[in-house]
């Protein structure tokens, strides 16, 4: 089984969290961010993935919460793929939530970067902070050495646009941590390592 538990203690947060990529999307999310612990919610349930991450936030700052999270769960799946050995290493996934169409591309390549491409006119939903959501993504892609590619095809209702972006991308990453049995030996890289 492909399990980890990772923790990350600063002085402005520290989370805890434990992962199962071969799971069945169970999980007990706990942040001080109640839109960004329905998007987690999401996230886990659509990507199959048994997750607990638990954040105490000292600083009361969103920003230090949502990137210390990201940090440690990007962290958290490039310990658990280990070699990489046998994954299918690329993931893409078109989501709708009604008016919504979100692309998730992923390449869990080894290389770090991300391009969010969403068009958000509110400043907030909830109490998430969108400008939030390419800085989760950028620091999921940092942590955890993958390549990242999200575009919002359509969409208007900010609530809808970050959900759909959450799921396509969870959906996206599922895939491509998932095993292909024909080459399970193999490394999936002409150079042996990703």
């Amino acid at each position: 089984m492909r399990e980890v538990k990772k923790n990350r203690k600063t002085s402005e947060t520290e989370v805890k969290v434990e992962l199962n990529i071969d799971g069945s999307g169970n999980r007990e999310i706990n942040t001080p961010i109640k839109f960004f612990t329905h998007m987690l919610e999401q996230f886990a349930a659509h990507g199959g993935f048994d997750l607990k991450i638990d954040v105490q936030s000292h600083d009361k700052d969103n920003h230090h919460v949502i990137e210390d999270v990201a940090l440690t769960l990007g962290d958290a799946f490039k310990e658990a793929l280990g070699d990489k050995k046998g994954i299918v290493r690329y993931g893409n996934f078109i989501l709708p939530m009604d008016e919504a169409l979100s692309l998730a591309v992923i390449d869990l390549s080894g290389r770090a970067f991300s391009k969010i491409s969403a068009e958000i006119k509110d400043e907030k939903t909830s109490d998430f902070e969108t400008v939030l959501l390419p800085h989760f993504f950028n620091s999921f892609a940092q942590a955890s050495l993958s390549t990242i590619h999200i575009k919002m095809l359509e969409g208007s209702d900010t609530h809808h646009i970050i959900e759909a972006v959450f799921k396509s991308f969870a959906r996206a990453l599922s895939i491509a941590c998932s095993i292909d049995e024909s080459k399970k030996d193999l490394i999936p890289s002409t150079k042996g390592i990703l």
